[in-house]
């Protein structure tokens, strides 16, 4: 089975798109999602987040992501280390997934598929990129932070410019109907070049 590698900056909508895949029933893993379960029950990373961000990691038993997050991304340094303790386990768990699914291909969405290096164990990557004013907007709706710590997150990610030199694939994500058909297209031309490698 052939791995398709999906990405995009916070606020993107790389998730979105991985459901239009999942309609299309191509097997979709969500990276972070699933990174967020192991850090709830592996003891192995709890003890390692404990001893690097102390105590308060944890809150009733769940990773505490807000403390978590506002110690992390704005220190590149402890965000590294974070990273290291949780995405071997993340690749991992992903390599036995895969060994679960059928058909030509599955898409693993990760929002730091470049950055960790982890498109290189991709077949294809496909880069979905929207207007940063759009990305904001759109975290501001979503989530409970303010503007200033979007900005931060976004940059811990490196731009849509550097990416792209490494995507086979650019997705634009701005209106959602367009998104749809655009999704149900690079389908066709993903199974194409299955067939054709």
């Amino acid at each position: 089975m052939k791995v398709v590698g999906l990405t995009g900056g916070i606020g993107s909508g790389k998730t979105t798109v991985a459901r239009f895949f999942s309609e299309l029933d191509v097997p979709v893993y969500i990276a972070d999602l699933e990174a967020r379960k192991l850090t709830n029950r592996s003891r192995y990373i709890r003890k390692k987040l404990i001893a690097l961000l102390g105590e308060q990691a944890y809150k009733d038993d769940e990773i505490n992501r807000k403390y978590v997050a506002d110690k992390i991304f704005n220190d590149s340094k402890l965000l590294d280390q974070v990273n290291r303790i949780i995405h071997p386990r993340v690749g991992q768990h992903f390599k036995r997934w895969v060994r679960k699914q059928s058909g030509p291909y599955c898409i693993k969405e990760a929002a730091i598929l470049f950055e960790n290096g982890g498109y290189k164990e991709c077949d294809y990557t496909i880069l979905v990129t929207a207007p940063k004013k759009d990305r904001i907007a759109r975290l501001l709706k979503r989530d409970n932070n303010t503007e200033a710590e979007i900005l931060a997150r976004m940059a811990n990610q490196w731009e849509d410019t550097k990416k792209l030199s490494l995507s086979d694939y650019h997705l634009e994500n701005t209106d959602l109907e367009a998104t749809k058909d655009k999704v149900k297209s690079l389908h066709h031309l993903i199974l194409k070049a299955i067939r054709e490698a």
